[in-house]
């Protein structure tokens, strides 16, 4: 299982944060089993037959075109007049048999076990993952060579893939720029097959061209890391700073031009303040990182909150949340979801027992901190509530 500390391990831990995220590709052999049970080709027979995946979550793309749904999909009314297209499979393979590439975007959302991976490298990452996934029949390549505005983690699942890099051609390209990327000139930088079990991390901005050239299929998943530029951080400071009264005046479009230019050195001035604060991107980080909700998820049938019983298992569904320790107060905070809760600091243990994103039952959470099952049961209802946590086994 990929969970937290796997991905830590996989990626190379703090020298992978510090000296290859955001700069340089890097490849981490790996072997089939390592990856066992994420991602089977039977999971994606049932998703492909049971869920209604219009496009563009579901297409084929060959030579870097997408090719039209209506070629191997029909469409299918119910008695209530709704319209679906639903998959033709002899047609599907015909489709795929020629050249294309099959790609379901988040998929993280409806298959569980890549959910808690994606939610695993998140909490490693400090950024929000969403996951594709990628299948391919021929040397073909599906988009032809391209980049992304955004970095991905490569995880073969089955057979081989050739993936051809050629570095960035443009600083940090974003997907609201001011100019394109100029395709790349030449060899590549790196001409590399991944097997099963590999992984492959790329940042943004890089060329790449992908194909299944290896003689067999191939079936691969991007986690895709949200990116988190400049800009960004600028939009929350500048929502911090709506307090200010410089920032809710108004402009003085038909002011004098020393009212304008006034008008503009008292922003300068507020701005040069904020900027100056030397934890300001720890404080963006915290705010994004516990305001953030995660894959939310209902803990039905409890709507009422949970029973005192032993044998429930619940899992914190906020990756990225924060826990403090008050000890001058006797007291710890979790902030997660957008909101904090203060407990006493002998809720600690459990609460860094859920941290940790993994399903535990109350029973073990009760023993963690030396409490009863009924106390336990309360304290995550009320996280519940705040969709911090959920039931991930009712026991019923």
């Amino acid at each position: 299982m990929l969970d937290a500390a796997s991905w830590a391990a996989r990626l190379g831990g703090e020298s992978f944060l510090a000296q290859t995220l955001h700069r340089s590709y890097a490849v981490f052999p790996g072997r089939a089993a390592d990856v066992a049970g994420l991602l089977s080709w039977d999971d994606l027979n049932t998703i492909l037959a049971t869920h209604r995946l219009e496009p563009p979550r579901l297409r084929l793309s060959l030579d870097g075109e997408t090719v039209p749904h209506t070629r191997y999909t029909v469409p299918m009314t119910n008695r209530r007049a709704v319209t679906w297209h639903r998959l033709h499979p002899a047609d599907l393979h015909a489709q795929l048999t020629k050249g294309a590439s099959l790609v379901l975007d988040s998929i993280d959302t409806i298959h569980p076990p890549i959910g808690a991976a994606a939610d695993a490298l998140e909490r490693f990452v400090g950024t929000q993952v969403q996951v594709n996934a990628y299948a391919s029949w021929t040397e073909r390549e599906g988009f032809g060579t391209h980049w992304d505005d955004h970095d991905v983690v490569v995880v073969q699942m089955y057979g081989a893939k050739r993936w051809k890099l050629f570095g960035a051609t443009r600083t940090a390209p974003t997907f609201r720029d001011v100019e394109a990327p100029e395709e790349p000139q030449g060899e590549p930088l790196a001409d590399l097959v991944l097997n099963a079990g590999d992984v492959l991390y790329v940042p943004r901005g890089w060329w790449h061209a992908v194909s299944a050239d290896q003689g067999t299929e191939s079936l691969h998943l991007t986690f895709g890391l949200v990116t988190h530029t400049g800009a960004d951080l600028l939009n929350w400071v500048v929502d911090e700073m709506r307090s200010r009264l410089a920032l809710r005046l108004d402009v003085p479009r038909f002011g004098s031009p020393p009212e304008q230019a006034a008008f503009v050195a008292e922003l300068c001035e507020v701005m040069a303040v904020e900027l100056a604060d030397p934890d300001l991107v720890s404080r963006w980080a915290q705010s994004v990182d516990t305001t953030h909700f995660g894959r939310a998820v209902p803990s039905l049938p409890y709507v009422n909150g949970l029973p005192n019983r032993p044998e429930v298992s619940v899992r914190l569904t906020a990756p990225r949340a924060r826990l403090t320790e008050n000890e001058a107060e006797g007291t710890v905070t979790l902030a997660a979801a957008g909101t904090e809760w203060d407990f006493a600091d002998q809720a600690g243990p459990l609460l860094r027992v859920l941290l940790r994103g993994q399903p535990v039952t109350l029973a073990s959470l009760a023993a963690t901190a030396d409490l009863e099952v009924k106390d336990v049961a309360s304290l995550v209802s009320v996280l519940i509530e705040g969709q911090a946590a959920a039931v991930v086994g009712t026991a019923l």
